[in-house]
């Protein structure tokens, strides 16, 4: 009677053994599969490590409760000779702030001694590129531009109504740790053209991309194709621009050559006169500083 009882007692030890053992392979299961989706579902950050990519505009903007400084500095062109300092004599710069609504949607205000320009600016990131599901980052971008700039030889341009708008699709896509890539269609409104010639409405394309070549360094470059016979008064080129970023803790600074001499939106993408096999070239550089707002 005694070794029935023992046997009893061991088979129900041992389906309890064997009861839990399989429990236990099951929880372990579950926590290496949300483990696995863990690691293996996240959002791609880090596309652009600042809001401009020369000039051209990137998917990233600040994160929420985050306010954005930034400084544009463009000098004279290179071939305005040693007399000029080889264009350090002369300068246009702009001031910009841009802060983070939410994580996905910024607004931004800016001030350009070039024309005298007022800007701004609102960017939405409609899509996240991930690593799996979504192959790519699209953020929309809308700018509005009035220049203020007054001349005494030209009235007509002095008119009240001296304001574009630009709508700008950003499309790109973060390949490696290294390479992002970036394309952007865009659409410019024009209140005021010098011509009846000239059209009000013009549609450009950009593309560009960035390639880190240190922890801390990259190099970057964007072209933008002006479409023929659109602006026909003045003779307009495409405009490319490199940069040199390199990441200083808080700051972004962008070294620039570009043969574009405005930095918003209508000026580089409808009225860049430079040409780079003439030498007019654009040195300047970009300042990022970026602030938290939020409570720690």
């Amino acid at each position: 009677m005694c070794m029935k009882r023992i046997f009893v007692y061991v088979v129900l030890l041992l389906v309890s053994a064997t009861h839990a053992g399989a429990q236990d392979s099951s929880l372990l299961k579950l926590l290496n599969d949300s483990m696995d989706v863990q690691h293996n579902h996240y959002a791609v950050t880090g596309t652009f490590k600042a809001t401009q990519l020369v000039n051209l505009p990137t998917t990233e903007s600040p994160a929420r409760k985050n306010l954005q400084f930034m400084i544009m500095h463009r000098f004279g062109k290179l071939n305005d000779g040693a007399y000029a300092l080889f264009g350090l004599d002369n300068a246009e710069i702009r001031f910009g702030l841009d802060y983070g609504i939410t994580n996905r949607l910024s607004v931004g205000v800016g001030r350009s001694s070039y024309d005298k320009t007022f800007d701004g600016s609102l960017k939405y990131k409609v899509l996240q590129q991930s690593t799996t599901g979504m192959p790519v980052s699209l953020s929309a971008y809308g700018l509005v531009t009035h220049f203020t700039q007054r001349y005494s030889d030209k009235p007509y341009l002095n008119a009240r109504f001296r304001t574009s708008y630009t709508a700008q699709l950003l499309l790109a896509r973060k390949f490696n740790s290294n390479l992002s890539l970036l394309l952007a269609p865009a659409f410019t409104h024009i209140n005021l053209v010098p011509t009846p010639q000239d059209k009000n409405d013009v549609f450009t394309l950009s593309a560009g991309g960035r390639y880190k070549i240190t922890r801390r360094m990259a190099i970057t470059a964007e072209y933008n194709y002006l479409f023929n016979n659109q602006v026909v008064s003045t003779d307009v080129s495409r405009s490319l621009s490199f940069g040199w970023d390199i990441e200083t803790g808080g700051h972004v600074f962008q070294l620039v050559f570009s043969n574009s001499r405005g930095m918003t939106g209508p000026y580089y993408l409808t009225k860049t006169t430079g040409t780079w096999g003439n030498g007019d070239i654009y040195f300047g550089f970009n300042i990022t500083r970026n602030f938290n707002w939020s409570k720690r």
